[in-house]
This record gives structure tokens, C-alpha cells and sequence, in this order.
């Protein structure tokens, strides 16, 4: 009887997980189209320590939209810091799981007018062009403003600060991207990233921060 019931615990639990894997690999499943709440609480749980990221909807509500529903499907769990740039910016959101990373490329939403300033603790969404945001995001890991609130046209809108936990960002292993003592660090290709996923990542840079966890926990 004992054996049986472990056997249906861990039957349902790798249901769930392939539940959860089957809508991260769907990015026009409903879940992606729900409104967020005009602003909540985020805790980033990451290898340096936790930290809580507040969102703001009216700062950019297709942003807020996203993320939110990101952090609900558990996107951001066991993703890279990939590149994190002393005194600047730390990036991420690139999937470790190339099938997930695979299916989110391309799925961009529209660009939105900067509302709030590129402040440290700020977070925005990184992009190569116009209406190119999609899951990837940075923290503003020093004051950037006003250089990243107009660089090419149209800046980069942040969608949530740091409320608690600002340390963490100072804490982030920056050694593999930037440029110090005269030599530039390219750090981890994105591309090798979206092919090869969270192995190559270990494997190459060993010592990279991650999100652990992401959940939301407060609404208001």
C-alpha cells in the first residue's frame, strides 16, 4: 500500500511538471493574455540571496502583462544572470531549456514610452530593435539614467524596482562580461544559450548567478 501511494505521488507530480513544460512551450496559450494587477510584489529568489521586485502596470502594461504572467508559469526558475556588467546592467531571461527558449523567440511585444527612469534597482526589458521585447529583462545595477531612458530612439521603459534585497545585485558575479584592465569579456554567446541551454552555461561559466525561484507574493 505504501509503495503504491509513493508511486501516485511521484506520477502527479511529473504530471504537473509536464503540464507546466507543455504551457511554457505555448506562448499563445491564455495564460499569457491575462491582465496583471496594477501593481505586486515579486520574490526573486537567487544565488545570492532573495530579493522583492515591485511592478508597476502603469509604467508599461504590456511589460507588466508579460512578466507577470512569466512569473506565474514559473518561466524565471533556474535561469541565468547571463550577462551581468559591473557598474551597469545584469541581464536574463533567457529558458535553460532550449525547447522553452526555442518556442518564446520571435514572440515580442510592442514597444511602450519610458515612464519611469533607469534607475539603479530598476528593472526593463532588453531589445535590439524596435518591437523586439520578449522575455529577456536587465536590472539597472547603477544609475543609468538618462542614457538608457533615450538610447535608440526609444529607451528602455522600466517595469518594477527593487524594494528589497538592492545588495544582491551588488553581489552578482560580474567576471565573465565587460570590460576591466583594458580587456573586453564578451561573456556567454546567446546563441550557445538558446541552443544549448543551462549545460552550456555550466559547463563554460561555471560561477554565473541564477534565479532560483519567482513567485509572486503581494498584490495591491
Amino acid at each position: 500500500m505504501k509503495r503504491a501511494w509513493l508511486v501516485g505521488i511521484v506520477a502527479t507530480i511529473a504530471c504537473v511538471g509536464c503540464a507546466r513544460r507543455a504551457a511554457l512551450t505555448n506562448p499563445g496559450a491564455k495564460a499569457y493574455t491575462a491582465v496583471a494587477p496594477d501593481s505586486f510584489d515579486v520574490e526573486m529568489v537567487t544565488t545570492k540571496g532573495p530579493m522583492i521586485v515591485r511592478l508597476h502596470r502603469d509604467w508599461s502594461p504590456l511589460g507588466v502583462d508579460r512578466f507577470h504572467a512569466l512569473v506565474r508559469q514559473r518561466y524565471f526558475d533556474d535561469v541565468a544572470f547571463h550577462r551581468t556588467i559591473r557598474n551597469f546592467v545584469a541581464q536574463f531571461g533567457i529558458h535553460g531549456d532550449t525547447t522553452v527558449s526555442a518556442a518564446w523567440r520571435g514572440k515580442s511585444i510592442s514597444d511602450e514610452p519610458v515612464k519611469a527612469t533607469n534607475r539603479k534597482g530598476t528593472m526593463s526589458y532588453a531589445r535590439g530593435g524596435p518591437n523586439t521585447r520578449t522575455t529577456q529583462l536587465f536590472f539597472n545595477t547603477v544609475d543609468n539614467t538618462p542614457r538608457l531612458d533615450t538610447l535608440n530612439t526609444f529607451g528602455f521603459p522600466p517595469i518594477g524596482e527593487v524594494v528589497s534585497g538592492l545588495a544582491v545585485l551588488d553581489s552578482l558575479n560580474w567576471e565573465y562580461s565587460g570590460t576591466r584592465g583594458g580587456q573586453t569579456f564578451p561573456g556567454p554567446s546567446q546563441d550557445s544559450v538558446s541552443r544549448q541551454g543551462n549545460a552550456y552555461l555550466r559547463r563554460t561559466f561555471p560561477r554565473l548567478d541564477y534565479i532560483v525561484t519567482a513567485r509572486v507574493k503581494k498584490k495591491y
